[in-house]
């Protein structure tokens, strides 16, 4: 690829990602697609709440919104009836919400060991489904998808807005023009700061039996990433996982589970008061009472059974290797990745949060064998995910919309990127690499 076009792409993708969608003044409700949203917690009503509708209400009605509490089901109707200026029913019983409203598509934002009860019930409902990463949290639950999508034949998408992102794609660009030659293996190392890497314990991820770890919430944004620019599938993991940090290796904890009420709250570093956040006291404290779920929990709670160290080999069926970690407790958000090649490297250094100021930019390094190193800046994208989050929207919900370097996940996609972290997760149980097929 030509410097005149990578300056080119990068034009391209900012202005794409900065602009919003506009309102048609034809758009009525006989030419939108009908979705109903199960799961309204911040990433629901965010992203596939106020946001949505911001950017996609010309293409979008929202029919419905069900959750398993409904008190939280109250502020998520006020939430929409302000911010997005509609009424939405709101239903805590899943199949009364489908008769009842009839969408084309069902969101799923909740818990993730729920996610295949609600993505196979709506395929059997006669909806297509989007629902957010991971899938699901095991390899049993994983077949049971498979085998709803098999027998209704029902479209499901899942939401991996890091493809989206500007240099991201770019990336894959560059790997699939060939100009370095063949990829022969990757680095990758992910680091979660002390605010969002501590949030993952604070919350429901810190138990297996609901997040599937960190090695499947987390980490199957990082292998979906490396089965797209690999464009291949993975075979074999050897992981290894520890906890050093959160959970039991705290000094103290909360003798009421939660930051609220804690007597370590002068000394602990992770000390988090939600009552600061008008919304967040809404949405969650004010909410506890239905079904006891407490969003700022002590991170050194004793039930913690995930781990905050993690680093795993993992073997492509295209004969490329990828040495991965992810830390859960850095100074700073981002990852490191090389891809090794016959005729060089390409480097990304990518830095999400940090405590200093940095433009809002990405560097991308290509370093060429007995040749010159050049670096490309590509601006971030607008909005969440490095305006992943836009492009994701803009992606899934225009009819017709051109998709080149297959960005748009599905199914079998939302398979192969949960299978290293469950492979990874039984690796460090049984003390032994992990072969895919075993899982399949």
């Amino acid at each position: 690829m030509s410097e005149s076009t990578r300056r080119d792409f990068i034009k391209t993708s900012s202005a794409v990602v900065a602009g919003a969608a506009a309102l048609p003044s034809h758009a009525t409700t006989a030419n939108r697609r009908r979705v109903a949203l199960v799961g309204t917690g911040v990433r629901g009503l965010g992203m596939w709440g106020r946001q949505l509708l911001a950017e996609e209400g010309h293409r979008v009605e929202m029919v419905g919104m069900c959750d398993i509490n409904s008190l939280r089901l109250k502020v998520a109707r006020e939430v929409m009836r302000s911010a997005a200026g509609v009424e939405v029913p709101t239903y805590t019983d899943f199949d009364l919400m489908v008769r009842e409203t009839r969408p084309d598509q069902v969101i799923v934002t909740t818990v993730d060991a729920t996610h295949h009860t609600i993505i196979v019930r709506a395929m059997e409902l006669g909806c297509d489904v989007i629902t957010e990463k991971p899938m699901t949290t095991d390899a049993d639950k994983m077949k049971a998808i498979l085998q709803a999508q098999e027998r209704t034949g029902r479209k499901i998408t899942v939401t991996f807005n890091y493809r989206f992102s500007p240099h991201r794609r770019l990336m894959k660009e560059i790997l699939e023009s060939g100009e370095l030659g063949e990829i022969t293996s990757l680095d990758f190392h992910w680091y979660l700061d002390t605010s969002h890497g501590a949030d993952y314990f604070r919350r429901w991820h810190r138990l297996r039996e609901k997040s599937g770890s960190l090695w499947v919430h987390k980490a199957s944004h990082h292998f979906d990433l490396v089965n797209w620019w690999l464009e291949a599938r993975p075979v074999s993991v050897a992981a290894y996982g520890e906890l050093r940090t959160y959970g039991s290796a705290g000094p103290y904890r909360s003798e009421t589970g939660t930051c609220r009420g804690c007597t370590h709250r002068d000394a602990c570093p992770f000390f988090w008061d939600i009552t600061a956040d008008e919304f967040l006291t809404d949405l969650y404290v004010g909410c506890e009472g239905e079904d006891g779920y407490t969003r700022d929990g002590c991170v050194f709670r004793e039930d913690v059974n995930i781990w905050d160290t993690m680093t795993a080999t993992i073997k492509y069926d295209n004969d490329v290797s990828l040495s991965y970690s992810l830390n859960a407790f850095m100074p700073y958000e981002g990852y490191r990745i090389g891809f090794n090649c016959t005729k060089g490297r390409l480097e990304h250094r990518n830095f999400e949060r940090q405590p200093w100021v940095s433009d809002p930019q990405d560097e991308i390094v290509m370093i060429r064998n007995f040749g010159h190193r050049e670096v490309i800046t590509v601006p971030w994208g607008s909005g969440g995910h490095g305006g992943g989050d836009k492009r994701l929207l803009d992606m899934v919900f225009t009819p017709g919309m051109p998709d080149p370097y297959k960005q748009t996940a599905d199914h079998m996609a939302g398979a192969y990127a949960v299978l290293p972290g469950f492979a990874a997760v039984r690796s460090i149980d049984e003390r032994r690499m992990v072969e895919i097929s075993e899982l399949l």
